[in-house]
């Protein structure tokens, strides 16, 4: 893979697949073009949860607010200027919670 760069500017937020919650997301990188992590961007509206199982390993950076992810090994919290790695290989689904601030798209 060649190096590349993004910015927020080049994804397309769009609703988290196959959820009900206030949840946009915006990969540029993932599993569906061979990529083993997924990169991107994601908004989270307050006090959303998302639950599901990783296909790849998934970081995430929080830029403002905190965000918990719980799995059967127990929550981590980040804020901001904080990252954490969801690896694909968790035997169980991953539920994270967002703490932000609305912020329009």
């Amino acid at each position: 893979m060649k190096v590349q760069k993004f910015s927020i500017s080049d994804a397309e937020l769009v609703k988290s697949p196959g959820q009900d919650a206030d949840i946009y997301v915006g990969n540029l990188v993932d599993e569906r073009n061979g990529g083993p992590v997924s990169i991107g961007y994601g908004r989270y509206a307050p006090g959303q949860s998302l639950t599901k199982t990783m296909a790849v390993d998934d970081t995430m950076i929080v830029l403002e607010g905190r965000l918990s992810v719980s799995t059967s090994d127990g929550t981590v919290t980040a804020g901001p200027g904080t990252s954490f790695t969801c690896p694909r290989a968790n035997p169980s689904p991953s539920r994270q919670r967002a703490r932000v601030r609305r912020r329009p798209l």
